[in-house]
């Protein structure tokens, strides 16, 4: 491992720059019909509620790699340079899975 931290640091420092714009639905009519604006108006809270969801579970995955990566940080600092332990290894493993899951709800949402 070159260096362990470098993968958590970067995507919290995704998430912390991340701007996360609730989708707007298309207005999916046939050519001639009017719009219902009820049906409009549902559309558009539930892509704002669907979003906001999507925001909190951000938040909470990205506190949690702010504390695995720092208790990653306390295992490297304690080991030996020539060893690491099982336990860095997955928690390195652990981390990287967990950047990459908010990545694609970052990306792609759900």
């Amino acid at each position: 491992m070159k260096n362990p931290l470098l993968l958590p640091c970067f995507a919290i420092a995704l998430m912390l720059g991340a701007q996360v714009s609730p989708p707007v639905p298309e207005a999916a009519q046939a050519p001639g019909h009017p719009i219902d604006p009820l049906a409009k108006d549902h559309d558009v809270q539930m892509a704002m509620a669907r979003n906001n969801s999507r925001q909190q579970q951000i938040q909470a995955d990205a506190a949690k790699l702010l504390q695995l990566s720092q208790e990653l940080k306390a295992e490297v600092d304690k080991s030996n340079k020539n060893e690491l332990s099982l336990s860095v290894v997955k928690k390195a493993e652990e981390i990287e899975k967990l950047a990459k899951a908010v990545k694609t709800k970052m990306r792609d949402g759900y």
